[in-house]
């Protein structure tokens, strides 16, 4: 032993080694994101314009080869960065927002097997109802109840698909009645827990197709409402379209009372504005049910970025997974999935193809209107 050590003695080496650097390679992508999630985590550094900043500052993207990631902001000073004046990196401090929520759906998530009422809620931690409704809401998109709703639904399927009977997996999930969850099951599941377990055999699908300005058009409908709307070259493909997507249902063509609603789909479709209501009966998880309902908000004419989206539904970062909820829709155009773009430019991809992606744009786009004065053929020039 080193006449210099006792033998209690930590090595000298060990308090002062300083906390590893974040890898590039894990962090870039919430960079990239502009993740605030990632905020407090790390902070990464500019080399060319000497600044640090959060991973969810709002400033221009560097390129990755100038990019240097540090633990915490400390670090990064002591490498010569200094704080960035937008995002300020500087100030740490765990958003009192996030933590709220945080607290509460904790809270949520020890007791879903009992209805915990939003004055319970407010009361652990301790805040009020209205303050942790709004709170809740801003930072996860949706209010406690609604939440505690969809995991409860999320066990279900769980249990069903474990081949558990409907009513154990009912009970175990934390609904107090078969009644409760059907009121949920029709929104979230698309069918009653019993198809859900048997992958929908048994439902009763009924269609018909039409010609449409992006090609044929397959409107399929179940007892409940429309199911399916699905694009493509010729009644073939869209039939076997609608057959990949529900193997185990007796599908068959026809049924007059479908004929409003292709009316209605193909009035959408022409880039017209609806003129009804369509009653859906269409498998979601809660997220995917939330970005379908972020997108029937875009009014037609306008569009939006997938990273809009995700913030506006409380996720800001989870850009890709809206992106994966449009790929996910099969109601073409009566969930306007086509309206979403993406922040680099272009149409972007769409389940049925960008060309029709384009056209649908392009055919809900105002009529440009002649100033008063100006006859058209002087508006498009002469000659």
């Amino acid at each position: 032993m080193p006449r210099h050590q006792t033998p209690n003695a930590p090595p000298a080496t060990v308090a002062a080694l300083p906390p590893a650097p974040p890898d590039l390679a894990t962090t870039w992508r919430a960079i990239l994101a502009r993740d605030r999630e990632s905020d407090g985590r790390f902070v990464f550094a500019v080399v060319t314009t000497g600044v640090y900043c959060r991973p969810s500052c709002p400033a221009r993207r560097p390129l990755r080869r100038n990019v240097r990631c540090f633990p915490d902001p400390a670090a990064a000073e002591a490498a010569g960065f200094r704080a960035c004046l937008r995002c300020r990196p500087g100030d740490q401090r765990p958003d009192p927002a996030r933590r709220l929520a945080e607290a509460a759906r904790e809270v949520l998530d020890r007791h879903l097997d009992e209805r915990v009422t939003l004055a319970r809620l407010a009361s652990e931690v301790g805040v009020t109802p209205w303050h942790l409704q709004r709170t809740f809401k801003q930072v996860f998109g949706q209010s406690p109840q609604s939440y505690a709703n969809a995991r409860r639904v999320e066990r279900v399927k769980r249990a069903l698909r474990e081949e558990k009977d409907v009513t154990t997996a009912i009970f175990e999930a934390g609904f107090g009645s078969a009644s409760q969850l059907y009121s949920q099951a029709g929104a979230r599941l698309g069918m009653t827990p019993g198809a859900w377990r048997r992958g929908g055999r048994g439902a009763r699908v009924r269609f018909a197709t039409a010609a449409s300005p992006v090609g044929r058009v397959l409107v399929a409908a179940t007892e409940r409402g429309v199911c399916a709307v699905l694009l493509g070259a010729d009644d073939a493909e869209v039939e076997a379209a609608l057959r990949r997507e529900l193997p185990e249902a007796q599908i068959e063509q026809g049924g007059a009372d479908l004929r409003a609603w292709v009316r209605e789909v193909l009035r959408r479709a022409a880039g017209r504005p609806p003129r009804r209501e369509l009653p859906l009966d269409t498998p979601a998880t809660d997220f995917q049910r939330r970005v379908w309902e972020a997108l029937a908000a875009i009014p037609r004419g306008e569009s939006r970025t997938y990273g809009a989206v995700a913030a506006g539904i409380g996720r800001p970062g989870a850009a890709r997974a809206v992106a994966a909820a449009c790929a996910a829709n099969r109601l073409a155009v009566v969930v306007p999935c086509h309206r979403v773009l993406p922040a680099a430019g272009g149409v972007g991809g769409y389940r049925w193809g960008a060309d029709r992606k384009s056209a649908l744009l392009a055919a809900e786009e105002p009529e440009e209107r002649p100033a008063a004065g100006v006859n058209a053929s002087a508006r498009r020039g002469a000659g």
